[in-house]
């Protein structure tokens, strides 16, 4: 629609309409003006603050720091807290007080409308994606996507910084401006077109904003009697340019027609949005009677019994009502009802989706249908009036999560796209993936146990005028898919916890200490965690419980296998590692490679902590929102460096940097994850091997990450095939023979062998290649002696020799591993090497602890820290497929 070029347009194509400002210097002014400059301190401007409303749909990138690359590794909350304290404190030392508003409504009239902006953000997470996997690099900016979850953050780090949030409720642009009119602020910043037709006091764009570095606030303001001017319009005239620009109740497809008069050879694909804007322009100053609805209608329509005259006329009424004089005659009424009643009567009347056929002009075969929405409600029980006035007033303030309020007053709720592929399913639909703890929360909601046990007690008792039927609890949920992107929802059960549950007025009002033990595990029931170590702090950190709670849920998970046992850890490691709260070092951080399963791995796991956060809130909060911010336990950037650190370690110490006291508290937590579970982590894709399945020559390594270890190209914890040809601390080597090079000296060489010991070709093991089945040990850094073919001589070998084999000793101080520029530490951290559950190179584990060496077999379940830790109850089954 041409609404939403408007604001380009006049910033580009109207001289003097978009100016520079500095907020800064404004505040000041507005001070100086509004108070006596003699009593004012020095410094600072006590009275009289600049109040701006700011519109936090429109700014998300903003907020969020920048168009920062690193927001396709899952966010950078950390940085993000940082950037957000800076702002906030240089707005508040400058007399500025702001109140951010975000889309907590459902907007079912503009549901075609956010299907459309998806499917387009679907579009960019493709192309970055497959920018990502091709090239490894972080994407291009013109591809931003929020990263999932940002609202969320945003909100609670707001909240933190104690900055006014709030939530809209029945419709966003129409509250936003109202809450600006009501308490009298100086302006909105935004940056979309409807709030320009608003006229609001004054108007700033969002996407403009930029904290300098010499200390000023910069953005640009639209001066709107400058806007009237070079557009020959009167201000009371922008509601009918906006009406007839189109929007979600008159669409482009019902002005189809009067565009095609307009502009000789119109055509939707190619036709600018500019000639659009000039052409309605031009005719609303020559042509139009602005006084007349009805003669404007006809003359548009070619009749006034058209259908699309009313709605255009509705059009004209919703930009009205968010004027300064429509303001004043437009009363809302009460929300939070699910009884048929309208915030706003003229904006719930949803648009008929045969209103196109009906007009006499022709449907486009190639526009897509949008969304099909069911006018029928879903019969859902009565919500309690306590229940229905705490969430509509938590919602509101932005304490509460939105679908809570969506789910409650209207029965549907709504899910973004997210950074994962479509076309290779190698990680499940997040949005699906989760929504059996949202089927939970369904329930508890709406008391279904208590439903089901008072009809189950009416009929065993047999009393009169009682219920005793269990209601049915069906909700409406809108999830992209490729074979359903946002055309119908989905009608999705609620399904009872195998538990009494208390009600939801118990849960949120309870006081007494057992309502606060059945909140909690109403919550742990719901993400699949209501195990015993969970409660411990001493595995589980409280400001750890949510993340834990997503893995756990993760690993729990009945379709199949999903982590594998690197990216696990990787998760934990990244929780607790200290590099998680200094942003600094978070922010100069570079990444060697950025991956697509990476990307979407945080994505999966920021997905189920909005779920999880969905599910404390509707269970009364037994989580305090300090602990559930995302900052505490997770970072995108870090993780993505953890894995790639997991991908090449062959130790979880490694992994850790030698840290012991993090390995253990990494394997406690991790414990407290895998507890009474049966474990299978998941296998990687299969090796492209071309020439055929048969052929035994793999394709070689690509580049390993600078600063990382330099091992086989299998990494820990992979479950794949191996090449036969392998050892520790080197690369695959073919028949044509080769060297091995132990600190940068050659202690080893060797030809091609086409013998017939029983192995592939080129398959014969080199000298000191560290491979159990016999040859010699291999010897590296540290070592009293070099191998005996070599006389202690570090030179190449100039002489074929038969080298007999001999057994391996175990070898005790610091091993046989060769040092890198990753692992290299002092012989003490050596000393001990955790190998958790199988190991980290496929071979079998040999445990160091301090009682000494005692070797265990790679699928028994013990505990690896240095910690004195017992290995799980009887009950758990772990197991590790290799």
């Amino acid at each position: 629609m041409a609404i939403q070029d408007l604001q380009r347009f006049l910033e580009s194509q109207v001289p003097g309409a978009c100016v520079p400002v500095d907020l800064l210097k404004i505040a000041r002014s507005v001070a100086v003006r509004r108070g006596n400059p003699r009593n004012i301190p020095r410094g600072g401007y006590v009275h009289s603050p600049l109040t701006l409303v700011v519109d936090g749909e429109c700014c998300l990138d903003r907020l969020y720091g920048g168009f920062f690359s690193d927001w396709v590794c899952g966010g950078q909350w950390n940085r993000m807290v940082q950037f957000l304290a800076v702002l906030i404190q240089t707005v508040q030392n400058n007399n500025i007080e702001l109140a951010v508003f975000f889309n907590g409504a459902l907007e079912q009239q503009r549901l075609s409308e956010w299907a459309r902006q998806e499917c387009s953000l679907r579009k960019n997470v493709n192309s970055v994606l497959k920018h990502v996997s091709v090239k490894g690099t972080p994407p291009p900016k013109v591809w931003w996507v929020a990263p999932v979850g940002l609202r969320t953050c945003l909100r609670m780090a707001l909240r933190h910084l104690n900055i006014q949030v709030l939530c809209t409720m029945d419709d966003h642009h129409q509250e936003v401006i109202a809450f600006c009119r009501e308490n009298n602020y100086h302006g909105l910043m935004a940056e979309d077109a409807e709030y320009i037709i608003f006229d609001p006091p004054r108007y700033f764009s969002s996407h403009q904003l930029k904290l300098t570095y010499k200390g000023s606030l910069e953005t640009k303001e639209f001066i709107l009697d400058e806007v009237a001017r070079g557009l020959g319009l009167q201000r009371n005239h922008f509601c009918l340019l906006a009406a007839l620009l189109g929007n979600y109740l008159l669409t482009e497809s019902d002005l189809r027609d009067f565009y095609a008069a307009l502009i000789q050879g119109y055509d939707r694909q190619t036709t600018p949005q500019e000639d659009i804007i000039r052409a309605v322009v031009k005719f609303i100053v020559n042509r139009c009677d602005v006084n007349n609805l009805l003669t404007i209608g006809a003359q548009v329509f070619g009749s006034i019994s058209d259908p699309r005259v009313a709605k255009f006329k509705e059009s004209v009424q919703y930009f009205l009502n968010g004027t300064k004089d429509g303001f004043l005659r437009y009363k809302p009424f009460p929300s939070g009802r699910r009884d048929g009643g309208q915030r706003h009567p003229h904006l719930y009347q949803k648009p008929d989706n045969h209103d196109c056929k009906q007009s006499s002009s022709p449907v486009d075969s190639s526009q897509d249908p949008g969304p099909q929405i069911d006018p029928n409600p879903l019969p859902l029980p009565p919500v309690p009036h306590e229940v229905m006035r705490t969430a509509s007033e938590r919602h509101q303030k932005g304490l509460m999560c939105p679908w809570v309020y969506q789910v409650l007053t209207q029965g549907e709720v709504k899910f973004g796209v997210c950074m994962e592929d479509e076309s290779v399913r190698e990680l499940p639909n997040a949005v699906l993936f989760f929504r059996a703890v949202r089927q939970f929360v369904y329930a508890i909601l709406f008391n279904l146990h208590h439903h089901t046990f008072m009809a189950r007690k009416a009929k065993e008792e047999g009393q009169k005028g009682l219920v005793t039927e269990i209601p049915e609890i069906k909700i409406r949920e809108w999830v992209y898919t490729k074979n359903n992107p946002y055309r119908t929802a989905d009608v999705v059960d609620a399904t009872p916890i195998n538990w009494a549950v208390p009600t939801v007025q118990r849960l949120w009002f309870g006081s007494v200490v057992d309502d606060k033990k059945r909140r909690l595990r109403a919550f742990l029931s719901c993400m699949r965690s209501d195990s015993p170590l969970m409660l411990h702090t001493s595995h589980v950190p409280q400001h750890l419980l949510i993340m834990a709670t997503v893995l756990r849920y993760i690993m729990s998970s009945p379709s199949g296998p999903v982590l594998r046992k690197q990216e696990l850890d990787a998760f934990l490691v990244t929780a607790f590692s200290p590099d998680l709260t200094n942003a600094h070092y978070l922010q100069e951080l570079q990444l060697p490679l950025v991956t697509g399963r990476g990307a979407q791995l945080a994505a999966l796991f920021m997905m189920g902590v909005e779920t999880a956060l969905f599910a404390n809130d509707a269970c009364g909060a037994p989580v305090p929102w300090l602990m559930c911010c995302p900052w505490l336990y997770f970072d995108g950037k870090l993780f993505h460096a953890k894995l790639i650190r997991a991908n090449c370690a062959r130790s979880l110490l490694e992994v850790c940097e030698g840290e012991i006291d993090l390995v253990a508290k990494v394997e406690r937590c991790r414990q407290a994850v895998l507890e009474g579970l049966r474990v299978e982590f998941a296998h990687p894709l299969m090796p492209q091997m071309p020439g055929g399945v048969n052929n035994h020559k793999m394709n070689p390594h690509p580049p390993y990450p600078p600063g990382f270890a330099q091992h086989n190209g299998q990494g820990r914890g992979h479950h794949g095939p191996r090449p036969l040809h392998q050892g520790n601390g080197m690369r695959r080597m073919f028949s044509r023979g080769g060297q091995l090079q132990v600190a940068g000296v050659v202690v080893g060489s060797w030809g091609p062998n086409y013998g017939s010991s029983g192995r592939p070709r080129g398959a014969r093991y080199p000298y000191g290649s560290g491979v159990r089945e016999g040859g010699g040990s291999m010897v590296g850094r540290g070592q009293p002696r070099f191998a005996r073919s070599t006389r202690g001589r570090p030179t190449v070998l100039a002489k074929r020799r038969t080298i007999k084999k001999r057994e391996v000793r175990p070898m005790r101080g610091r091993g046989s591993g060769m040092d890198t520029p990753s692992n290299s530490r002092s012989g003490g951290m050596r000393d001990y090497i955790g190998m958790p559950e199988g190991g980290y190179n496929g071979h079998t584990p040999m445990r160091r602890d301090v009682e000494g060496l005692s070797p265990y077999p790679p699928h028994a379940p013990q505990s690896h820290s240095s910690s004195g830790l017992k290995s799980p109850d009887s009950g758990v089954n772990v197991s590790i497929l290799e």
